[in-house]
């Protein structure tokens, strides 16, 4: 029987899962981690210490700054050096707490054995209350906070939890490896996420390239649910291969055959989506009292000698991690943070790790090298391609015109930017930054509008 998938395009990259086989390893700590106050969409949190404070690891270190921000903790114990601006990523300036290693001394209510609790409290507004003081935010991508998500709109209910183990971008594998070294703690933290839903059903889905995976959690729903009623209603789904089958519309289109509507939450048909990463973080900080300080990150690149997948502190800075592997190598041009499709440059190796991020890919002059953009022949493989049944081709003339009433009639807002255009496009065209201009401004319009209501 054929695997289900999404519906409206989608593309077939390489998987280049050339790290699939390192088991996560911990990075050591570094001397000092520097850890930003806008690691989640919404509000930035609001810095708790100041210079000179002694903090340990998992203490609160910021607080949120609105309904939809998120608690951040330190990664590691030692003294508060500065609390102050520090290029991100990109080189833009954000509100870092920079904190000098001393030691490793951890909060005492944190329980850091290894031993699997099952036990989950009925207390589902409790079980909330933790999700949300340990800081837990969408790793998949989207760092959406967690405690949100869960709390549906009045009139909104939830019908299924599904819970997005796909990893469709080539070379990442740090949920595949999870799936296989904590995957009990995945399947207990879904439980948990499906009691505080509603006792809804919970779809694990998983794509086909990963059958190790797939046999592993269907070995441990069918231990834990012989065991206890609350992992009945728990099932794997192995999926189709294709990109970008870990999109949350996506994603629900292959498991429920039901579409999102423009500008709609995946909640208006019935389904919430959680990562497999952050399925981990619910069950950590529920059943083990520890808030996330840290996550598990690919670095990879066939231009990289040394292919990993290590635990790593939050805030660590992304020189630490390539010198700890050896270094970047002479024909590495570039370095993306996240997989070739989606991820972004990194134009600053001082910036730290966030708690969404989930790679480092390094890539040569010739991986990066774009071909020659020539005129756009209107042959509709862009439009064949795009996920969300956009029209790019239309789109990055409207943006180029810089024509915001027709991009938001075109719903330049519904785009995801997962880069299949571009993937697509014979002629070169760079549709995805162009897009992504375009983007922005009919994005900023609909929100001035909405203020002005």
């Amino acid at each position: 029987m054929a695997r289900r998938t999404f519906s409206i395009g989608g593309v077939h990259p390489h998987d280049s899962k050339i790290s699939r086989e390192c088991p996560i390893e911990p990075l050591p700590i570094p001397p000092v981690v520097y850890i930003s106050v806008s690691q989640h969409i919404g509000a930035p949190a609001v810095p708790v210490v100041a210079p000179g404070d002694k903090v340990k690891v998992g203490q609160v270190v910021a607080e949120p700054g609105g309904f939809v921000s998120a608690f951040i903790h330190s990664s590691v114990s030692g003294t508060v050096k500065s609390v102050g601006p520090r290029k991100d990523l990109a080189g833009n300036n954000q509100t870092h707490i920079e904190i000098a290693v001393e030691g490793d001394e951890w909060l005492e209510t944190i329980d850091r054995s290894e031993t699997l609790v099952t036990d989950i409290p009925d207390d589902n507004k409790a079980i909330l209350d933790k999700i949300r003081l340990g800081g837990i935010v969408g790793l998949g991508g989207a760092t959406f906070p967690t405690h949100v998500k869960l709390s549906p709109p009045p009139g909104s209910k939830c019908e299924r939890l599904i819970i997005n183990g796909c990893e469709c971008e080539p070379y990442l594998t740090s949920d595949f490896r999870t799936l296989l070294e904590k995957g009990e703690q995945v399947v207990v933290g879904a439980a948990i996420l499906k009691q505080v839903l509603g006792d809804v059903p919970c779809t694990i889905a998983i794509e086909e390239n990963k059958p190790e995976a797939i046999a592993h959690i269907k070995e441990v729903i069918a231990i834990l649910s012989a065991a206890s009623p609350k992992f009945a209603g728990m099932e794997v789904l192995p999926l189709r291969k294709r990109y970008p089958q870990g999109g949350e519309k996506q994603l629900i289109d292959a498991v429920m055959h039901r579409q999102v509507g423009s500008g709609a939450l995946p909640i208006s048909v019935g389904a919430v989506v959680q990562n497999v990463a952050t399925s981990l973080a619910v069950y950590d900080a529920v059943l083990k009292g520890k808030p996330i300080i840290d996550n598990s990150v690919t670095v990879t690149g066939e231009c990289f000698l040394h292919q990993a997948n290590l635990l790593v502190r939050v805030g660590t800075p992304l020189q630490f991690i390539l010198d700890y592997l050896g270094g970047i190598p002479e024909d590495a041009a570039k370095v993306i943070s996240g997989g070739p499709m989606m991820g972004r440059a990194v134009a600053n190796l001082d910036a730290a790790t966030l708690k969404g991020t989930g790679a480092l890919l390094l890539l040569t002059e010739k991986q990066t090298r774009r071909r020659p953009e020539t005129n756009c022949i209107r042959c509709g493989k862009c439009a064949d391609a795009c996920p969300m049944g956009l029209e790019p081709f239309l789109l990055q003339k409207l943006s180029r015109l810089g024509d915001v009433e027709a991009l938001e009639e075109n719903a330049a807002q519904d785009c995801i930017e997962c880069g299949c255009c571009l993937y697509s496009c014979p002629a070169g065209i760079p549709l995805l930054d162009i897009i992504r201009t375009g983007k922005g401004a009919a994005l900023a319009a609909i929100r001035a509008r909405n203020v002005k209501k």
